[in-house]
């Protein structure tokens, strides 16, 4: 990353999809290396968990067909309430494994690129074994921003549900309704904005001393003037997740091809998923650093390399005021 910070504020859309892509290359060795311990499992645990999620409520339904043809209180329809009971519980207990352990490695997966740029940045010598002896120390202070995120998203969709549910069936028609799509276009690009400074707030839960709220806050701040460029990032990679998922679900999951082709084309899908996932972290990082660039706060690469220093223990942490970075004049 040998661009000069006052220019990083120059990178467009485009720009910040080319650095990403230099900075990958640079230091392919390290990104493969974490790419094939934390994101190549996450990769494959996504995935995986859409082809068995897909077998369970198949059981599910054919249980609950054969109950419904089945005589009312019969030995029968008892041995098939038992089993669909058991089946049902055996797949919210599924999901929940599923989200714990999909969260766990994509907070890590996170520590590890967020660490691995910003050593990069300040030159600091890089391992992996360095790496991975920070990123458990790290990921305490993303789980408490993840925490904070939920919370905040969580009150966000109940207001926002409570306010349409009014206008669609309080609120006399035709009023309600025109007042209910207004709000559902706000709730969106809400959604999209929130998305967008969360995804940025745990890039700043490690760079900085601020995590949980606080990192959010200053995510808010750091996105501005650049909503537009940080909207559209995030809408590209959406659209790509979402068409390996489709291209994954039609063809994989519930296609009818034949095995060698479903195979092949789960191991495309896998290795496009794995790519975006590397990318998207990637990218956050570099759009961290063109905000901070924009709004002209020189990241003092010492201070820097002195906080990352400190989940190694060699420093002591900094403060908030410590890591505060200074103003650059253009």
């Amino acid at each position: 990353m040998d661009r000069e910070q006052e220019q990083m504020q120059f990178l467009g859309l485009f720009g910040i999809f080319k650095e990403s892509y230099k900075t990958i290359i640079s230091w392919r060795k390290i990104f493969t290396q974490i790419t094939l311990t934390l994101i190549l499992p996450l990769t494959f645990i996504f995935l995986a968990h859409m082809e068995i999620s897909n077998l369970l409520v198949q059981n599910i339904e054919q249980t609950e067909f054969e109950k419904e043809d089945t005589q009312l209180y019969t030995e029968r329809y008892n041995n098939l309430s038992d089993t669909l009971s058991s089946e049902l519980i055996t797949f919210i207990l599924f999901k929940v494994a599923y989200i714990v352990v999909f969260l766990i490695l994509s907070l890590l997966s996170t520590a590890a690129v967020v660490y691995t740029i910003a050593s990069v940045y300040t030159g600091r010598e890089l391992t992996f074994k360095k790496v991975m002896s920070v990123v458990p120390k790290v990921w305490k202070k993303l789980i408490v921003t993840f925490l904070c995120k939920f919370i905040a998203f969580f009150i966000y969709n109940f207001f926002a549900i409570l306010f349409m549910f009014i206008c669609e069936f309080l609120v006399p028609y035709p009023f309600g309704t025109i007042l209910f799509f207004i709000l559902l276009i706000i709730y969106v690009v809400g959604s999209l904005y929130m998305i967008v400074c969360w995804q940025l707030a745990s890039v700043v839960s490690v760079l900085e001393s601020s995590y949980g709220f606080s990192a959010m806050a200053k995510s808010n701040n750091l996105i501005k003037g650049n909503k537009m460029v940080a909207i559209t990032i995030l809408f590209l990679l959406s659209l790509s997740f979402i068409l390996i998922n489709i291209l994954f679900e039609l063809l994989v999951v519930h296609g009818s091809l034949e095995v060698w082709k479903r195979v092949g084309l789960g191991a495309l899908c896998f290795i496009l998923l794995l790519i975006a996932n590397l990318f998207e972290l990637v990218i956050h990082t570099i759009l961290y650093l063109v905000c901070k660039s924009y709004h002209h706060e020189n990241i003092d690469k010492g201070d820097l390399s002195n906080h990352l220093e400190s989940y190694l223990g060699e420093y002591a942490p900094l403060s908030g005021k410590d890591i505060q970075l200074e103003q650059y004049q253009v």
